[in-house]
């Protein structure tokens, strides 16, 4: 049964930085891409970064491109978002995910962190 496990998020003030984590198990698979996601109140579910397990190659939206970076250790199959500069607006529950080689989706999703961020 394959899990995603993301670490807590937290309470930072505006200009702050936080680093989540994404454990994956249970994986009968390599993984292709890992990406985050964000959903704020009211709001629908974008997407923020992603990086491609095998080369380490990375996108990202344009609201967070300079101050967040993804990461993986493919060893420990583990992806990691740090975030600098926080902003309010940056408030949101943050989703792990993982796609399959040949998939067109994210199949499977980490229950999701809460982040927010104080003005």
């Amino acid at each position: 049964q394959v899990q995603l496990v993301e670490s807590e998020g937290g309470l930072v003030q505006a200009g702050g930085s936080l680093r989540l984590s994404c454990a994956a198990s249970g994986l009968s698979f390599n993984i292709n891409h890992m990406g985050w996601f964000r959903q704020a109140p009211g709001k629908e579910r974008e997407f923020v970064a992603r990086i491609v397990w095998e080369d380490g190659s990375t996108n990202y939206a344009d609201s967070v491109k300079g101050r967040f970076t993804i990461s993986r250790d493919n060893a420990r199959n583990t992806g990691y978002l740090q975030m600098n500069g926080l902003e309010p607006e940056d408030t949101a529950v943050y989703y792990c995910a993982v796609k399959r080689p040949f998939r067109p989706t994210y199949d499977y999703w980490g229950q999701g962190t809460q982040v927010t961020v104080s003005s």
